[in-house]
Formats: structure tokens, C-alpha cells, sequence
């Protein structure tokens, strides 16, 4: 009896093992390149900042994450983000917004819903109390640019 829970238990840590292998490997698949900061335009009292990863975008989901900052000194405002996928089929699509309140930060993953051959990654700030947008800028990554990056 001790024998099979010994080979039980040595059998689900090497298949947990195993599928937190493959986890780890997907996640560092989404972070390919990084594309580096994009920042909103300075508003009154600072600006929003994200630090930007991309997957492939060979890739049949495209990946944007990193890390989305807060440097606007009001209270009332915080960082904002979104990423305007366009598709290889024709068409774009929008993904889920992000936002912050926080200096240090908050990591964030957007991904499509297929491939892709531009990502448009629009940063913000936002106002806590009336939900206005204001001082965007919006960054577009296309395919050809990454290709063309030193490996």
C-alpha cells in the first residue's frame, strides 16, 4: 500500500511539474520582443506610461503585456490603456481596457483574437471622477517594423 502512494505521488508532482513547464514556456512565448515605453501626452499634471512586450506575430494569438504606470501627480487621474488589433483577414477589434491608479505600477496582457499584422497601443489618462479620456497617444506597431529588428 505505501509503494503506490509513493508511485501516486511521484507521478502527480512529475505531471504538475510538467504542466508548469509548459506554462512557464507560454508565458516567455508572449514576451518575444520588448517594443519599450509608450506614453500618453503630459497632461497638467504628468502622464501614463506603459512598458511594452509583444509575442510573434506569426503567432495565431497576438500578445501585448507589460507593465502600465501612473506619473500624473492628481489624485483624481490614473494611467489608461487599450490596444486596437488589426487582423490579417481584414477588420480591427478592440481589447479589454486597462488602468491604474498606482506609481509602481500594474501588469498588464492583451491579447487578440487572431493574427494580426498591426497593433495599435493607445495610452491615456483618465479622469477617477468623470471617466473622460484625455491626453492619448497611440503608438502603431506593425510587423514589418519588428521584422526588421536585430535578432
Amino acid at each position: 500500500m505505501r509503494k503506490r502512494t509513493v508511485i501516486g505521488s511521484g507521478l502527480l508532482a512529475l505531471v504538475l511539474a510538467g504542466g508548469l513547464t509548459g506554462t512557464a514556456q507560454a508565458a516567455a512565448g508572449d514576451r518575444v520582443h520588448h517594443w519599450g515605453p509608450v506614453q500618453s501626452k503630459s497632461g497638467h499634471g504628468g502622464y501614463a506610461k506603459a512598458d511594452v512586450w509583444l509575442s510573434d506575430f506569426r503567432s495565431e494569438r497576438f500578445v501585448v503585456s507589460g507593465k502600465l504606470y501612473d506619473r500624473d501627480g492628481h489624485s483624481g487621474h490614473c494611467a489608461y490603456m487599450r490596444v486596437r488589433f488589426h487582423y490579417k483577414s481584414g477588420g480591427t477589434g478592440w481589447s479589454q481596457v486597462r488602468y491604474t491608479c498606482s506609481t509602481k505600477g500594474k501588469s498588464f496582457k492583451l491579447s487578440s483574437d487572431g493574427e494580426v499584422t498591426r497593433a495599435d497601443v493607445r495610452v491615456c489618462l483618465v479622469s477617477y471622477r468623470t471617466n473622460g479620456i484625455f491626453s492619448c497617444y497611440t503608438d502603431p506597431i506593425k510587423a514589418s517594423t519588428v521584422a526588421n529588428w536585430p535578432r
